[in-house]
């Protein structure tokens, strides 16, 4: 969430700055390319973008579908007579 963000301030700014080409634009732009420099461990924007997109990209499970992460997966229950125990 956090990097999608950014890739997506960065996107703003870069914009921005292309059509307004001033200090404050340039600034604002260098900010946010140092912060997903950081964030991903780059040290460089074409890095970082790659590195924010592919981080940022919905898991799938194999089949297309968004997979849920951290959600045990159910199992299921035995039903034959060797589970059974006695005392």
């Amino acid at each position: 969430m956090v990097l999608r963000k950014l890739i997506n301030r960065f996107e703003r700014l870069q914009a921005r700055h292309t059509e307004e080409n001033t200090v404050e634009s340039r600034r604002d732009l260098e900010d946010v390319t140092y912060t997903l420099c950081v964030s991903t461990g780059t040290r460089t924007v074409e890095a970082a973008l790659a590195a924010a997109r592919e981080r940022s990209a919905p898991a799938t499970d194999g089949r297309g579908s968004a997979a849920v992460t951290g959600v045990p997966t159910p199992v299921k229950a035995r039903t034959d007579a060797s589970v059974i125990l006695t005392a």
